[in-house]
């Protein structure tokens, strides 16, 4: 009773553990294809309804969309909308001709503040057109200032764990199209065969990204926006407190979950199984065959999680007679699920199998010669002799072989890939959502792979107290 007691509030804490990481951590949501030329996935937009920015420590409060694409402040007379942040952009000839490194920022000139950012400083352009309509004056301090919030609490939201904008201490301001510092030229505004860019190169046309270019120039990134009337954008705010960890939760994409586990739940019968026979076989070997055997077993438990996936893709691709059986067949195994279960079963059998293997090791070879002069076959013994006895280490094994195939990640990336509902399982989905700057979602799957391997040793710890009061009962 006491130990399904101490389950019950063990399974409690965690869930309440689980909750509170849900409300601590904000929603994020993914932003759509937002205007620059961008070739790493586009920054998740998270739900801060009010943020802080101020070059010099004053806060003004800036109210944030959901999606991070609009911001207002009370009082002033103008807004911001259709935000976006480029993390890269492209240094590739437009129709043979270099325009420097350049960001895509639409199709008609004069809709658009533009801003490129290096490490250490940042150059913004205010189309003349929008500044004299919204009486914005850049030679202005205070005129400075509120841009600069607008700006900074917008970009703060979408920096996806680079650089934001609000560290940058030194910007520049500009509403003509061309500005120079140096020999570095910056072009906003650019129109080139009916796509507006903004760009960076040498005043003398060179390419500034070239290390060994003496004004080697680095952009680290590029914002976008449109500045409009306050009265003409309206700014939805996000979800708040138990709301945002509802929102969460009902917008979140749970297939790495299922995926996870029918991936595990299916790994762990092969390792179950293949890991009892493999331990039963090797009793029955040699001293030197069994050393021989017991290295290979072994082994994956030491390689790196890429080294047995690169092998196992080698083994599995189409290059070799197992893996083209299975194409020509029409089941090819990389890069579809079948290759997830393979990664975990191979990563996760050592687990189970030196436990089997040290369990009956340590059986009393008396008491199985015994039942073998009674007559019993060694089916009989193995099933009715060797595996109740040994069934406390076989059940840690279990559970140890259990946690490891659900968080295992580099074989599985390497032999399956990453894809969606099909091969992402909760470690890959960890680390490409940190990758996007999604940490919420990130933490989340985090504390559930916590959860699991919490619940794991739990359940070792209280069979081995079990085992151990019934072990001393009986001795009684």
């Amino acid at each position: 009773m006491n130990t399904k007691r101490g389950t019950a509030n063990a399974t409690c804490l965690f869930m309440l553990m689980l909750v509170l990481m849900t409300a601590l951590f904000p929603c994020k949501a993914f932003a759509d294809e937002a205007l620059g030329d961008v070739d790493t996935p586009q920054a998740p937009k998270t739900t801060n309804s009010q943020a802080s920015s101020s070059e010099n420590g004053e806060s003004t409060e800036v109210s944030v969309s959901e999606d991070a694409t609009s911001a207002s402040i009370e009082g002033t007379s103008y807004a911001v909308c259709d935000f976006a942040r480029a993390q890269k952009g492209s240094n590739r000839a437009i129709d043979g001709t270099y325009y420097g490194y350049s960001y895509l920022v639409g199709n008609e000139t004069g809709e658009f503040f533009q801003l490129i950012a290096s490490e250490s400083y940042a150059v913004a352009y205010v189309p003349a057109q929008a500044a004299q309509t919204l009486g914005i004056d850049i030679d202005d301090e205070n005129d400075i200032k509120l841009l600069k919030s607008y700006l900074c609490a917008l970009d703060g939201e979408t920096a996806a764990g680079s650089i934001p904008l609000s560290r940058i201490g030194t910007w520049h301001f500009t509403s003509n199209p061309t500005y120079e510092i140096g020999n570095i030229r910056f072009s906003f505004d650019q129109e080139i065969n009916g796509t507006v860019y903004a760009s960076v190169i040498g005043t003398d046309g060179s390419d500034l990204t070239d290390s060994d270019n003496p004004n080697y120039f680095k952009p680290s990134f590029a914002d976008f926006g449109r500045l409009a009337p306050a009265n003409e954008i309206t700014v939805n705010e996000g979800a708040t407190g138990i709301a945002t960890a509802g929102k969460f939760l009902s917008e979140l994409d749970w297939s790495p979950l299922w995926v996870t586990l029918k991936t595990t739940g299916v790994a762990i019968v092969f390792i179950f199984v293949l890991g009892l026979l493999a331990a039963y076989w090797c009793l029955h070997l040699s001293q030197k065959a069994k050393n021989i055997a017991d290295s290979i077993f072994t082994i994956p438990m030491v390689l790196p999680p890429t080294v047995c996936g690169f092998i196992l893709l080698y083994l599995c691709g189409r290059n070799t007679a197992f893996g083209s059986f299975f194409i020509d067949i029409g089941f090819p195994l990389i890069f579809s699920w079948p290759a997830t279960v393979i990664a975990a079963v191979v990563v996760a059998f050592p687990l189970m199998y030196r436990s089997a293997l040290g369990a009956f090791e340590n059986l009393d070879t008396n008491m199985l010669d015994a039942a073998r002069t009674l007559g019993w076959s060694n089916t009989r013994i193995f099933l009715k002799l060797m595996l109740p006895l040994s069934w406390s280490s076989i059940a840690a094994g279990t559970a140890l072989a259990f946690a490891r195939a659900l968080g295992e990640f580099g074989a599985t990336l390497f032999l399956a890939g990453n894809y969606l509902g099909i091969t992402r399982t909760i470690p890959i989905a960890i680390y490409f959502e940190w990758m996007n700057g999604n940490d919420g979602v990130a933490w989340f799957w985090t504390a559930i792979v916590i959860g699991f391997s919490f619940i794991a040793f739990l359940f070792i710890n209280l069979w081995s107290n079990r085992t151990t009061k019934y072990r001393k009962g009986a001795e009684q």
